[in-house]
């Protein structure tokens, strides 16, 4: 049912800023500045009222009454469901309607109607970018979907349509038009996205949805008294009848156009969404390959309008950004990103891992030892934290040799046959290019994800679970796992994982090939010295693995803190196949947030802690600080940068006072009198 007056004839107006003006004053009672906007097909006018601003659209000739009706019907249906959000709203006609028709200067009939104008910044051009306005916006889009649950309009089926990703593999047979460098790039994606959704497509929850939130579309309001920003978007000619997954992977693809992982953005696009209109395991399975088709349908329709339309810089606004993204999005594994969705979404990151370690439970008390003695008494656990008081603060206490001493002494002081060391443990240690950046701050690898039996070189190691080798070789670079073997395992239901076992002896890859079988108890190999072992201290590193990947010999047993929890699901506890006594082991080191609630009761509000974020600093050397994960922070803010921090001199000369006297400068002493002398010489003379 038309929503315009049959009994009133159509205006007449010019497709112009001075016919606009016209048109907001008769039909809306609206007189204001008229101030011309971009559109890709419609003409859009901003009309600034002492009563507030507006937003004038005057239809394209080729869009039609149920196209503009679809998109009014829908804000007025979000706009009743969801009165706070910041969308523009539907303003009617002297007539209440919700739109009505004019006839331009050249007697063609046309569509007009008025929004309300919303304040804010696009987010291409808008920085900071920042998790919180991400998450802002999947809670957005995830409030509109609730509030559109159900609703149906015949225009949101409309067919063909290129922006549906139901339709999305229309660019196949447009790939023609595209080069061959970025061809391959798309052609990869096609593949991902045959291979995962069309088995999927009724298992996928349908409805209308906004479908455009890209960096063009969404904007950034002014702050608030708090610092928060409003999230809002514009342009809704392309809502569209589909699955709902394609809400948050859309807007998730432009969120990661600027990122140099795109996921960073994306998974708290998804984790907001998710907050307002809970997504489904099977909807989050299918994120990664629709964020994909998004760009690449975006790559091709701009390729192929750009040949037919040459000239109009919106055709191509997003095709640089967008190739850029999608070959950071081809390094990234496709069962990672889903996990990476899963976690944000407070789902098991992987699939199916409980019932493995159930079945690795059961199997406790029947598997045999790893490696003599670590199951017994003569076990001392290692502390190789960012903050072990064992390496201290200087780097070069991780050095092989010295490490090495260090570990051989304890374990001698201690009548320890083993030593371990942790696992899901920050470390410093890794020092080479493998782990680390080019800058010191950049991020490095620092959580270890299995855990390290420390022996003497020629130590057995044992199989100790029935499987077959899956790989057998010598990673021989500095700092890397040396000879390394990885063996599959399959329950009694059939799920498969992995264990890895690194920094072994040449000899121990003497025989193994691919699919050898190997029998619980079977030797497996023995542990390497560290000329052949990667340059590490002689040890066992032994890691569960529940997917590979695809990564092979390359899977990492080092990851970065901010994806600790991911990694960890992956790769969890090795203790329980290994069974060291979890008496050896001492109480977890306490996170920030327990740290701070602690020192909250204890230490009065008098001595304050800086920033909104509280830091906590377990290490300091030369002119960086370290947190507990081990991040570098460049020290310019406190007082002992121009000399450095854990100075050895000053170390020194400070534990030498200290084991002398040390007390209040309310007494003589010599030391503090010559310490002013000296200090007063270096001074200028004026002072």
């Amino acid at each position: 049912m038309s929503s315009r007056s049959s009994d009133r004839s159509p205006g007449i107006y010019t497709f112009d800023a001075a016919g606009a003006a016209r048109a907001a004053c008769d039909l809306y009672g609206l007189n204001g500045e008229i101030r011309p906007l971009p559109g890709e097909f419609d003409r859009n006018f901003q009309v600034v009222t002492d009563r507030g601003g507006f937003i004038l659209k005057m239809t394209h000739i080729c869009h039609t009454e149920s196209w503009v009706d679809l998109q009014c019907r829908a804000l007025e249906t979000i706009a009743e469901k969801c009165s706070q959000i910041s969308l523009p709203r539907v303003r009617k006609t002297f007539n209440g309607e919700l739109y009505t028709s004019f006839r331009d200067e050249n007697g063609v009939q046309r569509l007009v109607w008025v929004l309300s104008w919303i304040p804010g910044k696009p987010m291409a051009g808008y920085r900071p970018l920042t998790g919180d306005l991400y998450i802002r916006l999947g809670r957005l889009l995830g409030r509109m979907d609730w509030a559109l649950e159900g609703f149906q309009h015949e225009a949101a089926r409309r067919k063909p349509f290129r922006w549906n990703p139901e339709e999305a593999l229309w660019i196949v047979d447009a790939l023609k038009g595209v080069p061959s460098k970025d061809r391959v790039l798309i052609e990869g994606f096609i593949r991902l996205f045959e291979e995962t959704l069309p088995g999927r497509w009724h298992l996928l929850r349908r409805g209308v949805i906004y479908g455009d939130a890209n960096d063009h579309n969404v904007l950034v309001g002014p702050a608030d008294e708090t610092g928060n920003h409003e999230i809002s978007v514009i342009d809704f000619g392309d809502m569209m009848e589909t699955v709902l997954a394609a809400e948050p992977a859309i807007a998730s693809a432009y969120a990661g156009l600027y990122e140099n992982d795109p996921l960073d953005a994306a998974e708290q696009v998804v984790s907001g969404y998710h907050r307002e209109y809970p997504l489904s395991e099977e909807e989050l399975a299918v994120l990664f390959p629709l964020m994909a088709m998004r760009l690449c349908v975006s790559v091709v329709n701009a390729y192929a309008r750009k040949e037919s339309e040459p000239g109009d810089p919106y055709i191509t606004v997003s095709l640089a950004p967008a190739l850029k993204c999608l070959r950071r999005m081809q390094k990234i594994h496709p069962r990672l990103a889903h996990y990476r969705f899963r976690l944000a979404c407070g789902f098991d990151p992987v699939p199916g891992s409980k019932k493995i370690l159930t079945w690795l439970e059961r199997k406790i008390g029947r598997i045999p030892d790893v490696m003599e003695n670590v199951r017994g008494e003569s076990v001392t656990v290692f502390d190789l934290s960012v903050s072990s008081p064992m390496l201290g603060a200087d780097p070069a206490a991780a050095g092989t040799s010295r490490l090495t001493r260090t570990l051989r002494d304890r374990m001698e002081s201690e009548n320890a046959k083993v030593g371990i060391g942790r696992y899901n443990e920050a470390r410093l240690v890794y020092t080479s290019p493998l782990f680390t950046g080019e800058n010191p701050l950049d991020a490095s690898r620092t959580i270890h994800l299995g855990m390290d039996v420390f022996a003497d070189p020629g130590t057995d190691i044992y199989c100790p679970l029935d499987g077959k080798i899956k790989i057998a070789v010598n990673n021989a670079a500095q700092l890397d796992y040396g000879p390394v073997i990885i063996l599959e395992h399959s329950t009694d239901s059939g799920a498969v994982f992995y264990t890895l076992y690194g920094h072994l002896s040449e000899d121990s890859l003497r025989g193994k090939k691919p699919g050898m079988k190997m029998k619980a108890g079977d030797g497996l190999a023995r542990v390497g010295a560290s000329p052949v072992n990667g340059g590490w201290p002689p040890h066992l590193h032994f890691q569960i693995i529940l997917d590979l990947l695809d990564r092979g010999r390359d899977f990492p047993g080092v990851v970065l803190p901010d994806q600790r929890e991911l990694w960890c699901a992956l790769s969890p506890d090795p203790n329980i196949i290994l069974g060291v006594s979890r008496k050896h082991f001492p109480d977890p080191v306490p996170g920030v947030e327990e740290t701070l609630e602690r020192r909250k009761k204890m230490i009065g509000p008098s001595l304050s802690l800086s920033y909104q974020r509280s830091l906590k600093f377990v290490r300091g050397w030369m002119q960086y600080l370290y947190d507990q994960e081990g991040r570098a922070y460049l020290d310019a803010y406190n007082n002992v940068p121009h000399v450095g921090h854990s100075h050895p001199r000053v170390v020194n000369a400070a534990a030498a006072q200290a084991a002398m006297l040390n007390t209040n400068t309310r007494y003589l002493h010599d030391v503090r009198v010559e310490y002013a002398e000296r200090l007063i010489q270096r001074l200028p003379k004026p002072l």
